[in-house]
C-alpha cells in the first residue's frame, strides 16, 4: 500500500466515535500531511468538553496510521472548537428616554434652516411632499437634511428607500445616512418595519430631541422635518426646543382637510412659528387616456385659503399615480423627470428664490 493522504484518510475512516461515526465521516481529520514516512494530522474535536473525552480516539488513530506501511513517524493533535471569536459588538443606542435640559432653543451645528412641514390631519401627502421638496432642493444644488420626526408612523425610509440601521461610533454620536443626494435620519431606520412606537409624550420629545442633536448632520443649507399630522408633542416640542426658520402646511383643497389645516396654522401662530407658506396636494388628476382633468377634492381651496390669511401660496401638485408608485419603490418622483418631477423642481425653486432654502 502506497501511503498517500487518500490511503491515511481510507486508515482513519476505520475509527469510531462513542455515537456510530467515524472520524473521518464526521470531519474531524484536519491537516492531513504525508512527507515521506512522517504522518502529520490534527483531530479536531466538536467542543473542549468532546475533546477530553477523545483521547482513546486519538491513540487509536495514531496506532492504525502508525502500522500502515511505510510508515516512520505519526504525529497527531488532538484539539478543538473554541467558542467562535465575538465580534466587538457596537455601543449599545437607546432612542427615546426623558428628553435632557437645555438652554433655550437650539439648530443643530452646522445647519442654516429648519424647515418644518406640517399638516392639520393624515393622509394629504405631508411625508410625500417633504421627501420630494428634499430631493428637489438637493437637485437644484442645495444640502438638505431630511429628519422624518413622524414618530409613530415614519415613512421616510420606504419612500427614499433606504432600510440600514445608522451606526454610532461611540453610543451617543449618530451618523445619518445619505440617499437621492439628501442626509437622511428616521426613527424607522433603528426599529423593525413591523414594530409599533408605543411611546407616552416624554418619550416622543426625548428621541426628537436626540435626532436633533446627536445626529452628524453635517453643513447643511436646510434641514427638512417631516412633522406627524396634527397639534401634538412633536409639533410643540420642535418648534420650542429648536430654532425653527418657518413652517410649510400641506393640505388637499377639500373642506374638510382645511378645517384641520387651519388648527396646524393656528398652532404654528401659537407657537410663534412663522408660516412660509401652504401647498395645494392632490389639486387635480389628469386622466393619462384621455387628458380630461377632474378636481376630485375640491379646487383652489387651500389657494383661498392662503389669500384670506395673507400667507403665501407655494403651488399646486396634482394627483399622480407615478408618484405613489415612485414613493412606494423608495425612489422619489422628484429624483427622475416628467411633469411631476417639474412641478417639485418649480417647488424647490420658489423656497430657493424665496431664500426659504
Amino acid at each position: 500500500m502506497t501511503l498517500t493522504p487518500q490511503s491515511v484518510r481510507s486508515e482513519l475512516a476505520r475509527i469510531r466515535l462513542p455515537d456510530g461515526r467515524d472520524i473521518v465521516a464526521a470531519d474531524m481529520v484536519r491537516a492531513l500531511t504525508v512527507d515521506g514516512g512522517t504522518v502529520s494530522f490534527v483531530i479536531e474535536a466538536e467542543s473542549p468538553e468532546q475533546a477530553q473525552r477523545l483521547g482513546p480516539v486519538r491513540e487509536a488513530a495514531e496506532a492504525v496510521v502508525r502500522a500502515m506501511p511505510g510508515a516512520v513517524e505519526v504525529r497527531v493533535i488532538l484539539t478543538a472548537h473554541g467558542p467562535a471569536p465575538k465580534k466587538p459588538e457596537p455601543p449599545s443606542l437607546k432612542i427615546g428616554g426623558h428628553p435632557t435640559p437645555q438652554q433655550g432653543p437650539i439648530m443643530p451645528a452646522g445647519v442654516d434652516r429648519i424647515l418644518a412641514v406640517g399638516s392639520g390631519k393624515g393622509g394629504v401627502g405631508k411625508s410625500t411632499v417633504a421627501s420630494n421638496l428634499a430631493v428637489a432642493l438637493a437637485r437644484a444644488g442645495r444640502r438638505v437634511g431630511l429628519l422624518d420626526a413622524d414618530i409613530y408612523g415614519p415613512s421616510q425610509p420606504r419612500m427614499m428607500g433606504v432600510s440600514k440601521r445608522p451606526a454610532s461610533p461611540d453610543g451617543k454620536t449618530i451618523i445619518p445616512l445619505k440617499a437621492h443626494g439628501v442626509t437622511m435620519m428616521s426613527i424607522g431606520l433603528m426599529l423593525p418595519e413591523e414594530k409599533a412606537v408605543v411611546w407616552r409624550g416624554p418619550m416622543l420629545m426625548g428621541a426628537l430631541q436626540q435626532m436633533l442633536t446627536q445626529v452628524e448632520w453635517g453643513e447643511l443649507d436646510a434641514l427638512i422635518v417631516d412633522l406627524p399630522p396634527g397639534t401634538g408633542d412633536v409639533a410643540m416640542t420642535l418648534c420650542q426646543r429648536s430654532k425653527v426658520t418657518g413652517a410649510i402646511v400641506v393640505s388637499t383643497p377639500q373642506d374638510v382637510a382645511l378645517l384641520d389645516a387651519r388648527k396646524a396654522l393656528d398652532m404654528f401662530q401659537v407657537l410663534k412659528t412663522p408660516v412660509l407658506g401652504l401647498v395645494e396636494n392632490m389639486s387635480s388628476y389628469v386622466c393619462p387616456n384621455c387628458g380630461h382633468e377632474a378636481h376630485i377634492f375640491g379646487e383652489g381651496g387651500v389657494q383661498r385659503e392662503a389669500e384670506k390669511l395673507g400667507l403665501p401660496f407655494l403651488g399646486a401638485l396634482p394627483l399622480s399615480l407615478e408618484t405613489r408608485v415612485a414613493g412606494d419603490s423608495g425612489t422619489p418622483i422628484a429624483a427622475g423627470e416628467g411633469p411631476m418631477a417639474d412641478a417639485y423642481a418649480a417647488l424647490a425653486a420658489r423656497f430657493i428664490g424665496g431664500g426659504m432654502a
